[in-house]
């Protein structure tokens, strides 16, 4: 499986062959270092771990120095791991880059979504309104959430208000618009998740479309 890590910078637009404007999320694609190789003899299980985003040394603490000087590779912010079938193509220390994938692929984007802080349920589950005449009072309020007697009690899983967003979330079948390896940029058609500034992770669909 492909991958890699980026920072979302924000939306934009682009034209398609055929003249119609595209919307699209450009991506800062690496350049990310493998880490580590991780294998069914040692790990239990094959997959890579990848570095993105330099830094400081006083920003990591002496674990996560030596465990990137281990390596080999810059020292980077984030690790992520992805889960491999074929551990030939990979080794320690090598550099991934925004050309792992061309223009056409599909992708899957992971993030941590915009968090909205403590909403309603109006907003966070689209609820419908009360009437707002006629002396209605709780025009945004969830109504009943239970039953008296049977099972006296509140089920499990009932959409209440609380903390809306900030939270891993995965878009599936984005298409990669273009790629420009020089300028470490991937545009993805349509939105990903996060806020300017965020950490994604880009890896092939697991899956196809159909």
């Amino acid at each position: 499986m492909k991958g890699i890590l980026g920072k979302k910078i924000g939306m934009s637009q682009v034209f398609s062959s055929d003249g119609k404007v595209v919307p699209v999320t450009l991506i800062e694609a690496g350049p990310c270092y493998v880490v580590q190789v991780k294998d069914e003899g040692n790990d239990g299980y094959k997959a890579v771990q990848l570095g993105f985003g330099e830094t400081k040394e006083g920003n990591l603490s002496k674990p996560e120095r030596g465990h990137l000087a281990k390596a080999g590779t810059p020292l980077v912010k984030y690790l992520a791991e992805y889960r491999v079938e074929d551990l030939e193509a990979v080794s320690v220390g090598q550099q991934i880059d925004a050309d792992v994938f061309a223009e056409g692929e599909i992708v899957d984007v992971e993030g941590v979504s915009k968090g909205k802080g403590f909403a309603g349920v109006v907003k966070r589950h689209n609820f419908s309104t009360r009437p707002a005449t006629h002396g209605h009072h709780f025009r945004r309020a969830p109504g009943a959430i239970g039953m008296c007697a049977t099972p006296s009690r509140v089920w499990k899983g009932k959409k209440l208000p609380g903390r809306m967003g900030n939270a891993k979330t995965t878009i599936s079948f984005i298409e990669v618009v273009k790629v420009d390896k020089g300028n470490n940029l991937i545009a993805l058609k349509g939105c990903v998740p996060g806020p300017k500034g965020g950490l994604v992770m880009i890896r092939e669909a697991k899956r196809s479309r159909a």
